[in-house]
């Protein structure tokens, strides 16, 4: 089970001063879609260059054109980068196809899809690397979350890794880590903490205990 970051409200300064104070407590850094609309590719790229170890994911969530795309992320540094579950097939398998020539990773964001199982076997029979159910900023809102969904998504994927996102802290992590996904996704729940470092390092020492 791996910890991600996610940074979706920094610039690249506030970005390297977030990372490498939790840097030794997480295994990739996400360059969330608001800093990519901001910044563009250079903030992956200046992350990369700053942080070597690290993995670093770009949430470019692709809807188009997924091959010039994912191409673009990965010259930029890129290890994953994201793609819309609601895409067209052909869109997702330009991307897996991509990611397969420049050895990166394809992670799916099953945001907005409706029939979550029926999409995650086909996107598992295209060769992505992670189904990600993710419930969004707009439904976190309303107290909504994605459990079922990721219940749903391991029992029928057969290679594809899940990931989990949206809006996960250290009191409801124990939950998330019960569901055994592979990916924990974090944003708030660290940028958000006064001691990110702790945070951070506490939600480390769960994951690797579950």
């Amino acid at each position: 089970m791996e910890l991600q970051l996610a940074l979706d409200l920094v610039d690249i300064p506030g970005a390297k001063k977030l990372v490498k104070e939790v840097e030794a407590y997480v295994d990739i850094v996400e360059i969330g879609t608001p800093v990519v609309i901001n910044e563009g590719l250079r903030a992956v790229k200046e992350i990369k260059e700053a942080f070597p170890n690290l993995k670093v994911l770009a949430d470019l969530k692709v809807m188009d054109a997924a091959g010039y795309e994912v191409m673009k992320a990965s010259e930029a540094g890129a290890d994953i980068v994201t793609i819309l579950g609601v895409a067209e097939d052909m869109t997702i398998k330009g991307a897996v196809e991509e990611a397969k020539k420049q050895n990166k990773k394809i992670l799916v964001d099953m945001i907005g899809v409706k029939d979550i199982a029926g999409r995650a076997k086909e996107l598992d029979a295209f060769g992505v690397d992670y189904i990600c159910v993710h419930t969004g900023y707009d439904l976190q809102a309303v107290g909504k979350n994605s459990f079922e969904d990721l219940n749903t998504i391991k029992s029928v994927v057969k290679n594809a890794k899940v990931a989990v996102a949206g809006g996960i802290k250290l009191e409801t992590l124990p939950e998330v880590i019960k569901a055994k996904p592979d990916l924990v996704i974090v944003g708030g729940g660290i940028t958000g903490a006064e001691d990110k470092q702790a945070v951070a390092a506490e939600m480390q020492k769960l994951i690797k205990q579950g």
